[in-house]
């Protein structure tokens, strides 16, 4: 049985969002670094795996913002394997426990990136959607926009609604798919935020361009709600 957590706004509120996706490498971590230039925000990724075959996604976010504006934080573990940070903790005989997170201090809204989605596993008690819970911030959803989208997508929305997890809107990262954006409108009963296209090049100027796509936060705040399927 889990522990029951207490959400960290009765601990000390955080303002922003956290961004987790449908599946690994759909894109979370270019959105997150679009989300922080369009909102002013800083960045945290908690969790950071696979470090021994490629650079932290910390280093990634840096670099597409090439700005001093934003307050990167550094992850609170970093592990090298590039798997579940339950699975890679294990290998390098890392003691993990989520409750034991402690939050950074920023005075402008967060942006906070998951590991994988919603249900890879922490520790041995929480997976990634225990820790949106206990940030208490909505989520922002990055999903493909490409076949197999529709399921993945109302899965991760459903996830979210039974757990009474606000979510800000989704992203959809790829080829624009008409049919596919009306079909998660239509059955996830929530708002596509933007669509996120495969790009030539992606740095500091596609970033800004891109964010300049993003409404502000605080309408998206005002209006953010658990996913309701009928």
């Amino acid at each position: 049985m889990k522990t029951p957590l207490t959400p960290q706004a009765q601990r000390r509120p955080l303002q922003g969002v956290f961004v987790t996706g449908t599946d690994t490498d759909v894109g979370k971590t270019t959105v997150s670094a679009i989300l922080c230039k369009a909102w002013g925000a800083d960045y945290w990724k908690p969790y950071q795996t696979g470090t021994a075959n490629q650079v932290g996604d910390t280093e990634t976010v840096a670099a597409l913002l090439a700005s001093t504006a934003h307050t990167l934080h550094p992850p609170a573990c970093t592990l090298r394997a590039p798997l579940a940070p339950w699975a890679a903790a294990r290998i390098e005989r890392q003691a993990m426990d989520m409750t034991a997170l402690q939050t950074p201090t920023s005075q402008a809204p967060m942006v906070i990136e998951g590991a994988g989605g919603l249900y890879v596993p922490i520790d041995e008690r929480h997976m990634m959607i225990d820790l949106a819970a206990w940030l208490a911030l909505p989520v922002v959803l990055v999903t493909r926009s490409t076949l197999g989208t529709i399921n993945h997508t109302l899965l991760s929305l459903h996830a979210l609604s039974r757990r009474g997890i606000p979510l800000l809107g989704i992203v959809m990262n790829g080829p624009p798919s008409p049919g596919n954006r009306h079909a998660l409108q239509h059955f996830g009963g929530v708002e596509v935020l933007a669509e996120i296209p495969a790009v030539a090049q992606l740095d500091a100027e596609t970033i800004a361009a891109l964010a300049s796509r993003i409404p502000p936060l605080d309408a998206l705040l005002s209006q953010a709600a658990p996913p309701h399927f009928a």
